[in-house]
């Protein structure tokens, strides 16, 4: 993807994240989501901290030490926390200028950036990686965080879009992990995915020394697993469990299999 492909689909997300928490009354703010700890007034103190940290701005002074949080498990996650107890005290109309100021911000900066510095390596949550990668994550990585603003409202938004197709991608990229790695799905198994939906593809796994995610599989599928794109995303996100979900998932082949995957599908950036 190039990189007027990549920005446009990141100004196209801060765009719609505009639009979501233009609309909040004061009680949404504080709506508690699916991420532990975290109201919506939290999701965006969270995307105003990263984006921030991408402008070398600081993280303002904490009163607490955020790594004794039970919901903080990393060196990231406290980096996150920071800026959601820092943020926490603004009201929702001054964090949303603080949003608007720092996207601003960036938005003046990537169109500055050479396209020499727009494919460099950098440090990225992947990994060492282009910063064009990094660029993608924050289309993910904001897009979930839209997701998850919608469904603690109880809100049903359009998510398809050049956004869409772009975070769907770095979800993709991730399954054949999900797969080999926390399923454990022995060597041989082939996977199909069916989703359906607004955001409806056909994702095909297969386990050989690595499980990879391919254009066609070697052999007949071990297992189809169908179910809506929309459920996949948020599986996919940890924000629900396969569990509580068993009647909107269809397993054809072998369903020992196909549970162990489903019941191990999520995968966060």
């Amino acid at each position: 993807m190039n990189r007027t492909a990549v920005l446009d689909a990141l100004f196209e997300q801060w765009n719609s994240l505009d639009d979501v928490l233009s609309g909040l009354n004061s009680d949404d703010w504080y709506a508690p989501t699916s991420l532990p700890g975290w109201t919506v007034h939290d999701i965006a103190a969270h995307i105003i901290g990263t984006e921030s940290l991408l402008a070398g701005i600081a993280p303002p002074h904490t009163s607490i030490d955020v790594r004794v949080l039970p919901h903080v498990h990393n060196e990231i996650g406290a980096f996150n926390e920071e800026w959601v107890e820092g943020l926490r005290g603004e009201s929702g109309a001054a964090l949303l200028e603080r949003f608007r100021e720092i996207v601003a911000r960036r938005r003046s900066d990537l169109a500055a950036m050479s396209d020499e510095d727009f494919e460099a390596e950098t440090t990225t949550p992947v990994g060492p990686a282009p910063y064009s990668r990094f660029m993608r994550i924050r289309v993910f990585d904001c897009w979930m965080h839209e997701l998850d603003i919608d469904d603690a409202l109880n809100r049903t938004r359009d998510e398809t879009g050049l956004r869409s197709e772009v975070a769907f991608e770095e979800l993709i990229a991730l399954v054949g992990y999900a797969v080999g790695k926390k399923a454990k799905a022995p060597t041989g198994t082939r996977v199909v995915f069916a989703l359906s939906g607004p955001m409806a593809c056909r994702i095909l796994v297969s386990v050989d020394e690595r499980a990879s995610v391919v254009s066609e599989l070697p052999s007949p599928a071990t297992v189809t697993i169908g179910m809506d794109a929309r459920l996949f995303t948020r599986l996919a996100g940890g924000r629900t469990f396969a569990r509580d979900h068993r009647s909107d998932i269809t397993l054809d082949g072998d369903t020992v299999v196909g549970t162990s995957i489903v019941d191990n599908l999520a995968f966060t950036i």
